[in-house]
């Protein structure tokens, strides 16, 4: 079983394959966090919470009435801890009732175990088959009101994963406000842990850094109405000198594409707080009698093996476990998208010679981006009128797509549907659509504002325009753009007193917008963006299989901002193409290999106008696009590993190794040339360690444990960032 509970106890404990989550009822009713750590099994490890008489750390009333000093929620572990009752650590929830007192003593009620994995309304949630996974569910009711909280807890036990979420309940007569709703709290028993999170900002996300957790809060977040390109909402709790295959880690990812935050903070004892949630900035939700508050859930994964082990199983449980999109499972088209060849400037004809350029050399899926739609020949008019633009196209995208589809290949479409320019048709109509503070000037970015998403008329009206155009030109891939932040929050549809909902309520609607696109057009290949990686999180890969990963093409940065990608999200949703060079956003120039070889790492495709090239470019392109398929399967479907840093060396080596062991693929990227350089020796990973391997076509035979402990030396590599590969197979003796 993987979750067990002792009544005579009151201990709940939750084991994954090599981990074990304990919790216990106290004697007052409080739910006590034991441990979370290495699998311990069959083990009360309730001694572990001791307390003694400290000063200014109160105990609760019935603790004092019986000078049991040493009982405060204050010191104590906790699972859920709550504002205003004596914690003056990070609080969990933050409860406002009709009197306008801000206090919540949660004490423990019920409890249900099951098979199978909970799910959460309106939101996304990892999945599980009944055999996959056990949840438990616990009840805890604050003393002297009608507030009600159940804990969910899904462990996946061969991941090592446990997920937590939570339901807040109003059962009274009153409305209550909730001015802070975390998911999830973990107590660690220890003060010498790191937390690592991805910062970032548009064209460069998602860069590493790591700081040790000491007294006082650090947190990360974003209170842009995304997830953002600033912060990612994955972070790593790890103790000091934790490595890629060495140490007891924590990966924590929030499953949702809004405001949070993740924080963790040293308490007075030595004891370490981890919390995450819903940021609680412009936070405020109403909550009616008899109606409910969900919070999005937050995905453990544990690791006593490093990162490189936390990073795997996640992609995994991503995988399999997340991600419902039947092209996790199918080979995904080779595309090329033209808007770095084009921009808004494009005819029909022009757009189809691109895509003949492309299907010669073995391009698959032709991406028409921005400017197809209104009157849209810049990013200062059109957005949010979804019709064709008959100056570009005479026969509408139907027409287009009948000429792309004519040429054997599929056809794409790039759509931004939370938008709108004040220069449109749909601003002139329904300028009350827009997220617009009533007597402000508004905000603006990239010449739009943003829809209401949480109104459903707009929603309709996004569905039923966009639908139309994906029925009538028979669309196989979209890309689902969105490329500005949030401000001026504020609906037209929504009383003052429920002002503070938008922001959470902007992205329930953006998930129902979504969950409706989903299930009614299950054949076509969804893309999420937002400016590149602006959203990036586990909430989208629910909906979309993958998401564009930087709008900074440059091959170079690329190595740094796939690295931090693959700390906590599979290779296989990371949307990476080929440009141009000098590069659009860098201006720097990266070989035609070297391009390829960092965008394999990833979805694959090309963001040019293929017909430019020379004739020997155009059959090293041909070659690309073969060797990607070739080896599709060990990229997609294989375990990652992290060879080096491309932040801290001057190479980047990354690898793939298929599950059986039998095939692998190191892929080598010079970051920095030198005069007279030193050898480089590479450490292969993943292997088995009594096989006999092969490299390339070579003649020497390898055993893997002498490629992994030994290593071997890579060719000396000259020329500014050049780059190659080795494929490396098992035979047979």
């Amino acid at each position: 079983m993987a979750i067990i509970f002792e009544p005579n106890k009151k201990i709940f404990t939750l084991h994954t394959k090599n981990s074990t989550y304990q919790i216990q009822i106290s004697k007052y009713g409080h739910l006590i966090h034991n441990y979370y750590g290495s699998k311990i099994e069959n083990m009360d490890l309730s001694y572990l919470i001791q307390g003694i008489n400290r000063g200014f750390s109160g105990s609760p009333y019935e603790a004092m009435a019986v000078e049991d000093r040493g009982y405060s929620l204050d010191t104590y572990p906790q699972e859920y801890p709550t504002y205003g009752i004596g914690d003056y650590r990070s609080s969990c929830l933050s409860v406002e009732h009709e009197d306008g007192s801000q206090a919540a003593e949660l004490i423990y009620d019920s409890y249900k175990i099951y098979q199978g994995k909970y799910q959460l309304k309106g939101l996304p949630a990892v999945w599980a088959k009944e055999n996959e996974a056990q949840t438990l569910e616990i009840t805890l009711k604050d003393k002297y009101s009608d507030v009600k909280v159940i804990l969910y807890y899904g462990v996946l036990e061969e991941f090592d994963v446990i997920t937590r979420a939570c339901t807040i309940y109003n059962e009274g007569e009153y409305p209550i406000y909730l001015n802070k709703v975390f998911s999830c709290c973990i107590d660690f028993w220890k003060n010498n842990m790191e937390m690592i999170s991805f910062y970032g900002r548009h064209a460069m996300e998602r860069t590493l850094q790591r700081r040790k957790i000491e007294h006082g809060k650090l947190s990360v977040g974003s209170t842009r109405g995304t997830s953002s390109h600033q912060h990612n909402p994955f972070v790593i709790l790890c103790e000091e000198g934790v490595g890629e295959d060495h140490g007891v880690c924590y990966g924590a990812s929030f499953v949702y594409s809004g405001n949070f935050i993740a924080e963790a903070e040293v308490d007075q004892i030595n004891h370490t707080r981890f919390v995450m949630g819903i940021h609680p900035e412009g936070f405020r939700y109403y909550v009616e009698p008899k109606d409910c508050f969900f919070a999005p859930e937050v995905v453990f994964v544990y690791s006593d093996a490093g990162m490189g082990e936390m990073s795997r199983k996640l992609h995994d449980l991503y995988r399999n476990n997340l991600i419902r999109s039947k092209f996790m499972h199918e080979r995904r088209p080779v595309l090329l998208n033209n808007w770095e060849a084009t921009e808004f400037d494009f005819t029909q004809e022009h757009l189809v010679e691109i895509a003949k350029a492309g299907r010669e050399l073995g391009i698959e899926l032709f991406v028409m981006d921005d400017g197809w739609f209104g009157e849209r020949d810049h990013d200062k008019a059109g957005l949010g009128d979804w019709f064709p633009n008959k100056k570009k196209l005479p026969n509408g995208v139907k027409g287009l797509a009948e000429q792309i589809h004519a040429l054997g290949m599929k056809f794409g479409l790039w759509i931004e549907p939370e938008m709108i320019n004040e220069d449109s048709e749909l601003y002139r109509n329904h300028a009350d659509w827009c997220l617009s503070i009533p007597n402000r000037k508004p905000n603006v970015e990239r010449g739009q504002l943003v829809l209401d998403m949480s109104r459903k008329d707009v929603r309709d009206y996004l569905y039923d325009s966009i639908s139309k155009i994906l029925d009538e030109a028979k669309v196989d891939y979209v890309k689902w753009d969105m490329n500005r932040n949030l401000s001026d929050v504020w609906s037209a549809k929504v009383p003052s007193y429920r002002q503070g909902e938008v922001s959470h309520r902007y992205v329930l609607g953006v998930y129902e917008l979504m969950e409706r696109f989903m299930s009614n057009y299950p054949d076509i290949l969804w893309e999420g963006c937002s400016g590149g990686g602006g959203r990036f999180d586990a909430g989208i890969l629910y909906y979309m299989p993958q998401i564009w990963c930087s709008d900074n093409t440059d091959a170079i940065e690329r190595t740094s901002i796939q690295y931090g990608t693959s700390f906590g999200y599979p290779i296989s949703c990371m949307g990476a193409h080929v440009s141009a060079v000098p590069n659009h956003q860098t201006g720097r120039s990266v070989s035609l290999n070297t391009r390829a070889e960092v965008a394999m790492a990833g979805t694959f495709g090309y963001e040019m106008d293929l017909g430019t090239l020379r004739e020997e470019e155009k059959e090293i392109v041909r070659s690309q696009i073969q060797e990607f398929k070739k080896y599709y399967n060990i990229i997609q479907y294989g375990d990652y590993y992290r060879l080096t840093n491309p932040l801290e060396e001057e190479v980047a080596i990354w690898q793939f190794v298929d599950k059986e062991k039998k095939k692998a693929l190191v892929s080598v990227v010079s970051l920095r040339t030198r005069a007279n350089a030193p050898f480089i020796k590479v450490y292969l990973k993943g292997l088995k360690e009594d096989s006999l391997y092969r490299i390339d076509d070579g003649e020497e035979v390898y055993r893997g444990s002498a490629l992994m402990k030994a290593g071997f030396h890579i060719p000396v590599l000259k020329g500014d960032y050049s780059s190659l590969h080795f494929y490396i197979r098992e035979i047979e003796v």
